[in-house]
């Protein structure tokens, strides 16, 4: 139960976020992801804080980093001398995957440009993350969540009204440019078994956050209109959104299709062919009626009795967690996303677990074959002297494309 990436290998040169998270996607499949920082600092995020968390004997660790960089090993290289970019060239050779989140061109002034990497390896599948796309009038821009965020629209969609853009609580444009740059690299894995090539992935972070503007994207693209925030009820349904009960607390609704909005209104008495809330078209132009009908409806009830009167009438809700409630729910932790690893200052932490999980059909049933043996964030350079070994004991035994199947030098 090592993860379908078992025997995969990813050189991972990126730091900060969106890059450190592609790698650790990977490294939850089983890849072997190692990790090469700055020598001294290591990646930026080590220094990100607070919160810290100190250990017993010394030192500092960052719960940023902690964050996205489990089930990797770390060596620390400076590109810049000529020794250390000899380890990486030999790393290069052997990897699966490069994983690097310079700006444009930075890594061709390091030596280590797309023609250098297809003849050291022709194998190689490279990631490669920008914060606006690697060419265009703006291609050089250096890319941070936020300004990725205001930029790409979603602040534009995001927050109170129309005048209180906010940011989304976590990194998402970096969060989301890991995702789909994770996807990239399987999806071209899976072409060079096709073709013995590996091949360059681009993404952005810019074109991460139009990658989910969903139907508001398509809003504008076809209908010319434009979306704007309007706070915790959905554009497009009605009622879909957060509403507030007796004790202060709140609860979420979502009336999907009409029947849910008849079993809501039959469950408080409501009339649900009133005029101008008999469709879900009507009741969206007429959102602030329905809200103040539903909010006086519920005024009354206490959160958690709202809660069980809309489960036993089948309308889907619950209600807004803190993070360590989520992490001490049982529901998220019968789904594995909380995993114990060992760390080498902190000892046993926990971290949370990756999303995925996997099974295999049998006679009986299901198996779970989902990997269950994770490792700790590394302190900086704690496996340079095992990997440095490692290369010098083994032979790159890079694959070459069979001569038939080259053709103007492309595989066919």
């Amino acid at each position: 139960m090592t993860g379908p990436l078992d025997g995969t290998l990813v050189v991972d040169l990126t730091r900060a976020l969106a890059g450190p998270h592609a790698g650790m996607m990977l490294g939850d499949l089983g890849a072997r992801v190692i990790k090469v920082e700055n020598p001294g600092s290591g990646d930026d995020t080590r220094g990100w804080g607070p919160p810290f968390v100190d250990p017993p004997e010394g030192g500092r660790e960052s719960t940023y980093f902690l964050s996205t960089n489990k089930n990797k090993e770390s060596i620390t290289l400076d590109l810049k001398d000529e020794a250390d970019k000899a380890t990486l060239t030999e790393l290069l050779r052997r990897a699966d995957v490069l994983l690097e989140n310079f700006r444009p061109g930075t890594l061709a002034r390091l030596g280590f440009g797309t023609d250098v990497l297809a003849e050291l390896n022709p194998r190689l599948v490279t990631l490669a993350i920008s914060g606006f796309g690697h060419d265009g009038p703006e291609g050089g821009r250096a890319g941070y969540d936020q300004i990725a965020q205001g930029e790409a629209g979603l602040m534009s969609l995001t927050g109170s009204g129309p005048d209180d853009p906010q940011r989304v609580g976590v990194p998402i444009g970096d969060l989301l440019a890991g995702m789909y740059g994770a996807y990239g690299v399987l999806a071209a894995l899976l072409e060079r078994e096709r073709t013995g090539r590996g091949q360059v992935v681009r993404t952005s972070l810019l074109a991460a956050v139009v990658g989910v503007h969903a139907f508001q994207g398509t809003a504008w693209t076809v209908a010319g209109k434009v979306g704007h925030a309007q706070g915790n009820h959905h554009p497009s349904i009605a009622p879909y959104g957060l509403f507030h009960c007796a004790d202060g607390g709140s609860v979420q609704l979502s009336c999907g299709s009409e029947s849910l909005w008849r079993r809501l209104c039959t469950e408080f008495g409501l009339d649900a062919e009133a005029d101008g809330l008999a469709t879900n078209g009507e009741r969206v132009g007429n959102r602030q009626r329905v809200i103040e009908l539903l909010e006086g409806a519920f005024a009354g009830i206490e959160a958690e009795a709202l809660l069980a009167r809309l489960s036993a009438a089948g309308v889907p809700a619950g209600k807004v967690r803190t993070i360590d409630e989520v992490y001490g729910w049982d529901q998220a932790l019968s789904q594995g996303l909380l995993v114990d690893v060992e760390h080498q200052t902190l000892g046993a932490v926990q971290l949370p677990g990756p999303p995925l999980r996997f099974f295999a059909p049998s006679a009986e049933g299901e198996t779970e074959t989902t990997r269950r043996e994770h490792t700790a964030p590394p302190v900086l350079g704690a496996d340079g002297d095992a990997i440095r070994a490692w290369l010098a004991s083994s032979s790159a035994g890079v694959a070459q494309p069979a001569e038939d199947d080259v053709e103007d030098g492309h595989a066919t």
